[in-house]
């Protein structure tokens, strides 16, 4: 795990050491702010909300933060054999992330790569034990690529992207009863966020 944090550290401070290098002064220097939300987080009864800020005299750096929170579909459950069709219930209660995003053409347009590094508090049930539930939290560091898509001439966008990252228990329990929920440290997540900026 200790080799795992580290490669990761080692990850972000390239790509913090990059982005710093590679920013170019621009004729629009000045700081902008964008409002995102991640759509499928309301489909599976949860919400997100985002802000993202671009420095001033930042060409392609957007740095942010986050809060979101979703109930897992069973097909994500289910993606781990160890606790495909056991019953479990789960649900990220709370989260709680800070965003870095590095856009090859200029900030908020087009393809980007991204790192996320935050805490998500995790409540679970299982249908084989009645009225009993468990909570634990789990740090969360995902790197991620990405396209910012906007259909019109104003501040508007789309945003899918796709990560992969490692997770890991940090508090709390992951047992109910004689079950017990498998956390599988890496976790993929594909989705997209819909935003604008002012």
């Amino acid at each position: 795990m200790k080799k795992t944090i580290k490669f990761f550290a080692i990850i972000f401070a390239i790509l913090v050491g990059f982005t710093a290098n590679a920013q170019e002064k621009t004729t629009e220097n000045k700081t902008t702010y964008s409002v995102e939300i991640d759509p499928m987080t309301y489909a599976f009864k949860g919400y997100a909300v985002h802000v993202r800020i671009k420095p001033k005299n930042s060409k392609r750096l957007l740095l942010g933060a986050g809060t979101y929170a979703m109930t897992y579909p069973d097909f994500l459950v289910n993606m781990e054999s160890a606790n495909k069709d056991k019953g479990w219930n789960v649900r990220i209660t709370s989260a709680y992330s800070f965003f870095s995003e590095y856009y090859f053409k200029e900030a908020n347009n087009k393809w980007f790569v991204g790192l996320q590094g935050g805490v998500q508090n995790i409540k679970i049930k299982n249908d084989n034990v009645e009225g009993q539930s468990e909570k634990y939290s789990n740090m969360l560091i995902m790197p991620s690529i990405g396209y910012n898509w906007r259909p019109f001439d104003n501040g508007f966008y789309v945003k899918p992207w796709l990560g992969l990252g490692y997770t890991s228990k940090v508090s709390g329990t992951n047992s109910i009863g004689t079950y017990k929920y498998k956390i599988n440290p890496m976790v993929n997540f594909l989705t997209f966020h819909v935003g604008y900026t002012f």
